[in-house]
């Protein structure tokens, strides 16, 4: 649901809704969202991603063109909807209605109302991240750069941010093609974190295998490696019982458009054709072992502060 009332400066809350056909040949992000700049200068927008052109377009609208619903996650933007079981364009690139079925949302907990653990209760936060859901089917077609689509058996993944501005640096990537009969989907984002005067380096993973999701988080206590260069993202999380190793290789990505105190000023290039092989152990025994194709992937501002030979909390 939208957090943003009674904010009028300084906020930024924006969706990511991730569609693929069933031949892999279309790949887009899509991002509704609303600007509330630090200056007064206000709009709304939605962002989109073509993962497959590595291009993007940006279309503005006047900020009272954005109508979110008080009672549940519905958004209304000039001619175009969005909730947790649907979305509808009408854009010049994309026009049609998609639903979706089997939607697998981020498991509420006593104490972690979502992906953020109890780091959701904090005020202060710069940013804030929520899944809506890790994985589902696509049902419905759409006019492609004016060629009618068929998505239906396709794959979506969406999700969520909100607060005043992204990290100042961050590693974020997310897949849920894999070559597998059940859902196998990959939600990870590593970040420099504002605190108090100071900062930490916070991670956030998700690993859904077959209806069973594993959590590698801060709030969690597990640990992590971290490590990159021109080709490859390489990341390590592990617990008590499981270890998550996950090789990121980097592709062509377009450029979006990113929030600074509200405003929509920050550049990030995001890839959605990059290729991530996963590896999960349980109790030091290899249990699942895939590549992750169509993944979005983001290495974003001074990201070698984020790096650690070492396992650190």
């Amino acid at each position: 649901m939208y957090h943003g009332w009674g904010r009028t400066r300084n906020y930024f809350e924006g969706w990511y809704f991730k569609i693929v056909d069933p031949t892999e040949r279309f790949v887009f992000a899509l991002i509704p969202g609303i600007s509330l700049g630090k200056n007064g200068d206000t709009h709304a927008f939605i962002q989109m991603l073509d993962g497959k052109k590595s291009t993007s377009t940006y279309h503005e609208f006047p900020a009272d063109n954005f109508q979110p619903s008080s009672e549940t996650f519905e958004l209304a933007l000039a001619d175009n909807f969005f909730s947790a079981n649907q979305l509808h364009l009408n854009l010049p690139e994309l026009q049609g209605e998609l639903h979706w079925q089997n939607r697998y949302p981020w498991p509420r907990m006593l104490g972690a109302p979502g992906i953020m653990g109890w780091f959701s209760f904090v005020p202060f936060m710069e940013c804030y991240h929520g899944v809506v859901s890790l994985n589902h089917t696509l049902q419905g077609r759409m006019r492609v750069y004016g060629e009618d689509v068929d998505f239906t058996d396709g794959k979506g993944y969406i999700e969520k941010d909100w607060g005043e501005s992204f990290p100042n640096a961050w590693i974020w990537m997310q897949t849920n093609h894999f070559e597998a009969a059940y859902p196998v989907c990959l939600s990870a984002s590593v970040a420099k974190i504002p605190w108090l005067g100071s900062h930490f380096i916070g991670y956030i993973v998700g690993f859904l295998l077959n209806e069973k999701l594993y959590r590698f988080a801060t709030y969690t206590g597990a640990m992590m490696k971290a490590d990159f260069d021109d080709d490859t993202v390489r990341l390590s999380f592990r617990d008590r019982k499981n270890r998550l190793e996950i090789i990121a290789h980097k592709a062509a990505g377009g450029n979006l458009v990113s929030p600074l105190s509200g405003n929509m000023v920050g550049k990030v290039n995001e890839s959605m054709q990059a290729v991530i092989e996963v590896q999960l152990f349980e109790n030091e025994q290899l249990i699942f072992g895939g590549n992750g194709k169509n993944a979005g992937l983001e290495v974003a501002g001074p990201a070698q502060e984020l790096l650690t030979e070492k396992w650190r909390r």
